[in-house]
């Protein structure tokens, strides 16, 4: 999946709060996607960065609302934000990307947890390009099968040429 469409018309403060949503939104996705391995401990980390976070969560939510409704009002502003909301969780979603995703979301996850209170915005604008591009990467070349290994004996039809084969 691709990031979605930039936002037009954001103020700085919208733009942070846009950073802080998408990367929420992927370790959103990563602690449901990726719980196949509890080595990488997306659940718990998710979970402990809410708490750590939660304010600027909590300030991100209110700015990303308050922009839908400053730009399409109050009426349709709301049900724009849970479109933008739905397709920020969506653009997240990989299947040839899941290991690669999920092995970057546990790095930046565990990172998350070092970061300081109210520095979340600017850790989310410096490691949102590397999480988005992990969606992207097809599966490590060494868990893809190698047809090449199998040997192939060569078959010759024993029946050429004969009008009946048993």
């Amino acid at each position: 999946m691709t990031a979605p469409a930039p936002l037009a018309g954001l103020n700085t403060k919208e733009d942070r709060a846009d950073k802080v949503w998408a990367l929420r939104a992927g370790l959103n996705v990563a602690a449901l996607q990726c719980q196949f391995s509890p080595f990488l401990g997306t659940v718990p980390n998710y979970n402990a960065l809410l708490r750590q976070h939660s304010d600027e969560m909590a300030e991100s939510f209110k700015l990303m609302t308050g922009y839908f409704v400053r730009t399409q009002g109050p009426r349709i502003g709301q049900r724009a934000f849970d479109t933008y909301a739905t397709r920020a969780n969506q653009s997240w979603a990989s299947f040839d990307g899941q290991i690669s995703f999920c092995n970057k979301a546990a790095i930046v996850g565990r990172k998350a947890l070092a970061i300081p209170k109210g520095q979340f915005a600017e850790f989310a604008a410096t490691e949102l390009p590397a999480l988005r591009e992990s969606v992207n990467q097809r599966q490590e070349p060494i868990l893809l099968p190698k047809y090449e290994w199998a040997v192939v004996p060569v078959l010759t039809d024993p029946c050429q040429g004969k009008r009946r084969c048993r």
